[in-house]
């Protein structure tokens, strides 16, 4: 929890990892996959927060707990697991391994687990095993992720399809999905948010979470997500540039802000590319410059609140302490459509 100026804010980070990319884990496509991930750490972020890369590789457990939740403000974070086992044998962050360190810390953590639709008919009996045993709530989807020849797949794939309506009998209601800049040696294309579009139109009763909401295609998301109800903004590696390029920043807020409201769209640190204590402190203080405001408004306390927690745990159903919680108005009405209830 953070709290300044007598204002408190209850904090979900909606997008963790506890990760392995050791030397003696990864092939050469991992070594410069977690390269281009320590170089937006380095890029991005205050320098008195900057790893070394052996540090960045692999950080113990300990070290997670003390940034996320005792210096930093975190309540509750969402681990987000990416497999790339193509790149990392042992997989880079998988279920399994964010559940482990998610049992030794209980009330912490929501653990999600993943799908790939290129597994066919063995993946979707392994989800109802990882759904089953890990009690899912939600899944993070990595639609780049190379296997064997193939370099990437679409929501809008026929095996997606049936992965989708599995989640939907299993009661994984929250599809959070890779949709942002690309990883070397990941290709741009194979994350492009098009395919968003059709996949909430066929599942409203699901709701996809677009991570790092589209950049660079923050514009083609934005028309998708005004039209799609079901349709969320997550901020991990947007929220950063609140530190090296905070007009740009104030862009992108203010656009979502605008196409979708306030009630859908969600902090995330990203960890361990970023640290909860410093993007939670600068969003606070943050506020869209006077010469932008006439186009793109302001943050209020409230706005900042919703961002930073609230809208993740009503997704979540997490439990608000009381007081701290904030009656959600009614839907941000998208253009051309007609007034709906949030999914949760």
């Amino acid at each position: 929890m953070y709290e300044k100026d007598g204002d408190r804010y209850f904090v979900v980070d909606g997008h963790v990892h506890f990760w392995d990319a050791r030397p003696e884990n990864r092939n050469r496509f991992g070594e410069g996959f977690i390269k281009c991930f320590y170089d937006y750490h380095r890029n991005l972020g205050p320098p008195e927060y900057e790893w070394t890369l052996e540090e960045f590789e692999k950080y113990p457990a300990e070290r997670m707990i003390h940034d996320l939740f005792e210096v930093g403000y975190d309540d509750k974070a969402i681990m987000q697991p990416t497999y790339l086992r193509d790149f990392f044998p042992g997989g880079f962050n998988t279920t399994e391994q964010d559940a482990e360190l998610a049992e030794q810390h209980p009330d912490r953590f929501i653990v999600n687990g993943s799908f790939d639709p290129r597994d066919g008919q063995l993946g979707l009996e392994q989800l109802e095993r990882l759904a089953d045993r890990y009690h899912l709530q939600g899944v993070k989807l990595y639609t780049a992720e190379w296997k064997g020849r193939s370099r990437g797949w679409k929501l809008n794939d026929l095996w997606a399809e049936r992965y989708l309506e599995k989640c939907q009998e299993l009661g994984i209601r929250n599809i959070h999905v890779h949709k942002g800049p690309t990883i070397w040696p990941l290709d741009r294309d194979a994350f492009d948010v098009a395919d968003v579009d059709g996949a909430a139109s066929d599942f409203p009763e699901l709701n996809f979470i677009v991570e790092h909401c589209g950049l660079p295609r923050l514009e083609d998301f934005c028309w998708i997500a005004t039209q799609e109800p079901n349709v969320y903004a997550g901020l991990a590696v947007a929220i950063p540039f609140i530190h090296t390029r905070p007009r740009y920043f104030a862009q992108v807020i203010g656009e979502l802000l605008y196409w979708i409201g306030e009630e859908r769209i969600m902090f995330a640190s990203d960890y361990a590319i970023w640290q909860p204590k410093w993007l939670v402190e600068k969003f606070v203080d943050f506020q869209i410059p006077d010469d932008m405001q006439g186009e793109l408004g302001t943050l209020t306390t409230d706005v900042k609140r919703k961002i930073l927690g609230l809208n993740a745990a009503r997704l979540y159903g997490i439990e608000v302490p009381e007081g701290m919680d904030i009656a959600a108005p009614e839907q941000h009405v998208a253009i051309g459509s007609e007034p709906v209830s949030p999914v949760s």
